[in-house]
Formats: structure tokens, sequence, C-alpha cells
């Protein structure tokens, strides 16, 4: 492995750059999914004595991820994470539902797809999170592919918007005392720009990988907030008919397995289903 390394091997990426492979950069995600360092030397021995120049890296985690399936299931169910956000699609709706319960379960209230007043015209609102007397308007942008940027004009047209719904609750005496902030929330990433203009103007940014190290993905990780989509032994129809119910997340099941009544599952499938969460969360 090292040597094919040190050969400065260069993948390219779902955006099309290019950039030198990394073993430890390989290491830290399979051990963010919680591998051990036994299984992480074997998944990482074997992809080095097969990679070559000008891979991409879809190809890397397909590979990675089918050696983590042989060896440890609920490993490579959370190794999957980023494919499974993808898999919430095609519609953002339940990616604004997965948003909402994310904050829920960091102690905001949260109401998904509102209809809210502003002093100028009235606006839809993907969730708005309220913890205290602070309340954020937050807009969700959801891609399906892993190279897709929101540039710029994103977060320009998303500072009017919740400027508009400010001047209007502030005139709100139920909002006496309140304060105000937006938010907008991508699986994929914010361009350089629509990052410099974030913090030039207040807005609070959340990309898959921004801020560092409290990123989308940190944050699932952390608190073990897992789509359902990483879930191995439910079929993609039956993921579809809980996410069109705003079921999005691990814990909802875990937490009411009744949810999964109308589904009517076979008793093998519910079991294996049961423990793979167990495992998971």
């Amino acid at each position: 492995m090292a040597g094919k390394e040190n050969s400065t091997l260069l993948i390219k990426k779902a955006s099309g750059e290019e950039e030198p492979f990394r073993v430890e950069k390989l290491k830290e995600s399979l051990r963010r999914a919680g591998a051990g360092e036994e299984t992480i030397d074997q998944v990482t021995d074997d992809i080095g004595s097969w990679i070559y120049d000008g891979i991409t890296t879809q190809k890397i985690y397909s590979r990675a991820f089918a050696l983590l399936r042989k060896k440890k299931k609920h490993v490579a169910s959370r190794y999957k994470l980023k494919k499974a956000i993808m898999e919430l699609g095609p519609t953002g709706y339940p990616f604004e539902h997965f948003i909402g319960k994310i904050l829920e379960l960091q102690g905001y209230s949260t109401e998904v797809g509102q209809i809210v007043e502003g002093l100028c015209i009235t606006h839809e609102v993907d969730v708005v999170a309220t913890r205290g007397k602070q309340q954020y308007i937050v807009e969700c942008k959801y891609g399906q592919s892993p190279g897709k940027t929101v540039s710029v004009q994103v977060p320009l047209y998303i500072r009017s918007r919740v400027d508009d719904i400010i001047k209007k609750r502030s005139e709100n005496a139920e909002y006496n005392g309140f304060s105000f902030y937006g938010w907008v929330v991508t699986n994929t990433r914010f361009t350089s720009d629509a990052i410099d203009y974030g913090k030039c103007c207040g807005l609070h940014l959340l990309s898959w990988d921004f801020p560092h190290g409290n990123g989308l993905k940190d944050i699932i990780d952390r608190e073990k907030i897992y789509p359902i989509t990483v879930l191995n032994n439910l079929t993609k129809n039956q993921k579809q008919e809980l996410m069109e119910q705003g079921i999005v997340v691990c814990r909802q099941i875990q937490d009411k397995p009744e949810i999964l009544d109308p589904l009517q599952l076979g008793k093998k499938q519910l079991r294996d289903l049961m423990i793979e969460l167990e495992e998971i969360l």
C-alpha cells in the first residue's frame, strides 16, 4: 500500500478534479464508520493491491463497501452514509424531514414545509427550528450528485428571503425578544464564494463537510442520526413508503417499531432489521 501511495497515484473525484490517493484518508473514513484496525488493514491492503492511476473515488468506495459488507455488515451500513443521503431522493422532501429530525434531536422544536409570511410576500420555508428565543429559518438544498456544488446565488437569494421574514416577525408581539437566523443546508458542498458570502452576511452554512469538523457527516456520525436509507434489511420500496410518511431516521424505527406494521414484514426480516438497527445505533 505504501509503495502505491508514495508513487502519487491520482484519483478522480465526483467533481472531475484529480487528487493524490491518500491511504490515511481511506483509513479515517473506515474508522469513522466503526471498523476495527484489523478490518481497516485488510480493506486498505486489498485496495492497495488493486488500485490504479486515474480510478474514480466511486470505484474505490464501491470496493471498500463490498469488502466491509462481507466482514462487518453494520459497519458497511455506516460507511455508505454519503450514498445513503443521495438515496433520500429523488425529491428534496425526505431530506427536509431528515434535517428537521437532526435539529429536533439537538433540542429544537421543528416545523417542516411551512408557509411563512414576510413583510413583502409569503415564503415557503423548508424548516423552522426554535429553541428558547432563538429561531432558525432553514433552506435545504438537496442534490443527488456528489459532484454538485451550491453556488453563491443560493445564499444571496436566501439572505433576502430571511430578511423579509425577520422584518415581519420582528413586528409581531408573539416574537418579542426573539433572535432570528438564516441557515442554508446541503448534502453536497458550497463553492468558496458561497462560504465567503455566508460568513460575511451572517448566514449559517452547513454542508457535507463544512464547517470543518462539524459538517453534516460529522453531526450524523457523532449523534448517530442515520437515515433509513443506510439499512440493508429493508427494500428500496419499503424505505420509500416510510419516507413518504416522514419516517427518515433509524431512531424513529428503533423508538417505535410499530411504525413498521403497514409494511407487513416477515418474522425473519423484522428480526434481522432490529438487530441491524441495534448494531448501527
